[in-house]
């Protein structure tokens, strides 16, 4: 069966680092690097976090079904190492046990190879990245973190459909990251021009060839490599002007940023062309249908981009693990443990209660006895990490252990029902009072011997949200 996007989403972090912080920071003036900003990840944020927050708003209220169930993940900053971090997204997105959930990841072109899979296969293509640089480099200045996912189903429900594929690979040295290096490392430009203008040429030439037009309505182009880039932007400028917004390169996540953006934005009976210039090149050219118009993602890339807060570069740098502070004087938790993290997968990573079938009574975690009624397993699974709540109370601990003191606690009562403890993220103890409106987000609590415990916090609705 042929196969297209069925639905995107996409995710930018709150914070924002400008280039006037980063410039008064290293001392080279306030304005010498320009007035842009860059997205910078929470410290409770990884690219597993902000993986499944995309993958949320691509399948919106869509029900799982045998498409969902294969999910190909693309990083090049994975939280684990020799454990698929993909199973941690399925879950959290409550797609059950069966289907096919795997990494695709270790380079930006890994975003690719998790797309073309998706396409073929059916299911979500997840791609999502953190980008880190040394401090005062172009990839500090530069670089973006985010996260996009695109579900494919059957064409016939399409929102866009891919007309035409083509790549070229080589083998040569612009930029590496050796593993336990936070940085990468690049050679000199011109080499990679040199090297990357032929392959884009031939790739591009032949995708369009095949899918039989001479230019395309949309061009996006995402590389590593600034040159070629914006050499490749105006040799196969689209006919539709680029609004692609000051986004920085997001590594794995930045052809699917782009990608979405343009969805965002563009008509039915469009062609888009994606140029995709990491260790070699892939193009792809695809074309909307008249779906599109009517079902654009609910947030889009350039509306997110807008936001945000404005961070410090000392707590920057001390979220990246570059500055070493004087920890909270409190305890550091335990590690967690995989026994009970298995046995409550379905609670610990898809937030999912029970509801008494009985008197309809909302039980966070879920329970096989009703606290209202006293009835035994007259239980149904009820999901709510899609539910807004509202915030019945909260406190606010300034000694917590927390990378980003203070901490606030809120009991928040679901829409629907159900009352919970959580952590409020991306807030200040001035933005949270009773009845403040919150949302739900899939977090990193933190993390003991190398073991990332997640969970699920509160997010406070923007006014225009609710």
């Amino acid at each position: 069966m042929p196969l297209g996007i069925t639905g995107y989403g996409a995710y930018l972090p709150r914070h924002r680092l400008t280039h006037e912080e980063l410039g008064a920071a290293l001392g080279s003036g306030p304005t010498h690097l320009g007035k842009g900003t860059r997205t910078v990840a929470s410290y409770d944020e990884d690219a597993t976090t902000m993986g499944v927050e995309a993958a949320r708003r691509a399948l919106g209220d869509a029900a799982p079904d045998r498409w969902t169930s294969n999910l190909l993940f693309a990083t090049s900053s994975p939280p684990y190492l020799d454990k698929s971090n993909a199973t941690a997204i399925h879950a959290a997105l409550d797609l059950g046990h069966r289907g096919f959930a795997a990494d695709t990841g270790g380079a930006p072109r890994s975003a690719i190879a998790a797309l073309r899979a998706a396409a073929a296969l059916g299911g979500l293509a997840v791609l999502s990245d953190l980008r880190t640089g040394l401090p005062s480099s172009a990839d500090e200045r530069g670089g973006a973190d985010g996260a996009a996912a695109f579900r494919f189903g059957d064409e016939a429900d399409a929102l866009a459909t891919i007309l035409a594929e083509a790549s070229a690979s080589a083998e040569f040295l612009d930029r590496w990251r050796v593993p336990g290096q936070d940085a990468s490392r690049s050679w000199e430009e011109r080499f990679g021009q040199e090297m990357y203008l032929p392959l884009i040429a031939d790739a591009v030439g032949r995708a369009l060839a095949a899918a039989g037009i001479e230019q395309a309505d949309h061009v996006i182009v995402s590389s590593p490599h600034t040159r070629s880039a914006g050499v490749a932007a105006r040799t196969y400028a689209g006919r539709v002007p680029s609004q692609e917004g000051a986004l920085g390169y997001a590594g794995s996540a930045d052809a699917g940023l782009k990608l979405a953006a343009v969805l965002d934005r563009a008509g039915a009976g469009e062609t888009i062309l994606l140029i995709s210039a990491a260790d070699g090149c892939d193009a792809l050219v695809l074309r909307t249908t008249a779906s599109l118009p009517g079902r654009r993602a609910a947030h889009p890339v350039l509306a997110q981009l807008e936001g945000g807060r404005e961070l410090r570069y000392a707590t920057y740098l001390t979220w990246r693990g570059m500055l070493d502070r004087e920890p909270p004087r409190r305890p550091e938790p335990d590690r967690p443990a995989g026994p009970p993290s298995a046995r409550g997968e379905a609670w610990k990573f898809g937030l999912v209660g029970s509801r008494c079938r009985s008197c309809g009574f909302v039980h966070l975690p879920p329970s096989r006895v009703c606290k209202r009624c006293h009835h035994i397993d007259e239980m149904e699974r009820i999901a709510l990490g899609q539910r807004s709540g509202t915030v019945a109370t909260f406190t606010v601990d300034r000694l917590a252990f927390s990378p980003s003191p203070p901490m606030i606690n809120a009991v928040v009562d679901f829409d629907g029902g159900g009352r919970y403890t959580l952590e409020v993220a991306d807030a200040s103890p001035d933005e949270v009072e009773i009845g403040t409106r919150v949302q739900m987000s899939f977090r990193r609590l933190y993390t003991v011997d190398g073991v990332h415990n997640y969970f699920w916090k509160a997010t406070v609705v923007a006014a225009e949200e609710d």
